[in-house]
């Protein structure tokens, strides 16, 4: 399987934040929806796989709901898509190498979160609520139990978790940049990935799913959803840009300064006579 040095991913992944910037607001838009329902979709994946096995498989449930749930962003990125958690690392890495302006970046990222809501809340709703994937015994009480571990997170923990979860997140987004075949972008993506959900890390997109779904079906309320939302999101930001945008920016950005060459010092020579 072929791989870029990270010194090429940088530049393949800020082609990319650029190229984001440039989508008209209607493409963002459907292409948010198209990545927000593909996380949804991979987190009830995760609740219809985990809900059934025994309380004496915990570890083992959460390691295969983890193993599962990569198919949100796999089909994110292999097939389309606008994830806020990718672009605040790809869009971002445009803006630290001065290829896109501040208000460009304000502006994808507001529209890959109102679009990415969209999609989350619409499998939330129609496929959870409706058809009843998440409310029907016992996944509703599988759903209930990871809304309600999200929400009773202090702001503080509820940041920190989002800083972890994008570090990991980003990082699947810059492997799968630097592969250049398709089944090495799938491992690049899963790995990370599966690991952040076994942590149990806040997923900003992930959340969008699983708490309105708990949600729908007549627990907490919409206010306690946003006092999770703005710490996850600013953990998620954090996570994403410094974490993995800035740090790779500076480590392996070309040096834009010529540098000059030292001028060689020819050995004197005596000259006969």
């Amino acid at each position: 399987m072929a791989y870029s040095k990270p010194e090429k991913i940088l530049e393949i992944t800020t082609e990319n934040g650029v190229k984001k910037t440039k989508y008209l607001p209607m493409q963002t838009l459907i292409l948010g929806f198209e990545a927000g329902a593909f996380i949804a979709l991979g987190y009830l994946l995760y609740i219809r796989v985990t809900a059934p096995l025994p309380e004496t498989f915990q570890g083992f449930s959460s390691l295969i709901g983890a193993s599962v749930f990569p198919i949100g962003l796999i089909l994110t990125l292999l097939a389309g898509g606008e994830l806020l958690t990718g672009n605040m690392m790809a869009v971002s890495l445009a803006r630290f190498a001065n290829k896109i302006s501040t208000g460009k970046l304000a502006f994808n990222w507001l529209l890959v979160t109102i679009s990415n809501f969209a999609g989350s809340i619409f499998v939330a709703y129609f496929f959870g609520h409706l058809v009843g994937l998440t409310e029907a015994a016992p996944y509703l009480q599988q759903t209930v139990s990871i809304a309600e571990h999200k929400l009773e997170a202090s702001f503080l923990q509820a940041f920190v978790s989002g800083i972890g979860c994008n570090w990991l997140v980003a990082a699947a987004v810059w492997l799968c940049y630097g592969a250049e075949d398709m089944s090495g972008k799938i491992l690049g993506i899963w790995f990370p990935t599966m690991t952040f959900v076994a942590i149990g890390f806040q997923h900003i997109v992930a959340n969008m799913f699983v708490i309105p779904a708990a949600i729908f079906a007549g627990h907490f309320t919409w206010l306690e959803y946003i006092g999770n939302f703005v710490p996850v999101f600013l953990g998620n930001a954090v996570g994403g840009v410094v974490f993995i945008s800035m740090a790779y920016y500076r480590s392996y950005r070309k040096n834009d300064t010529s540098i000059k060459k030292s001028s060689v010092v020819q050995p004197f020579m005596k000259s006969g006579r």
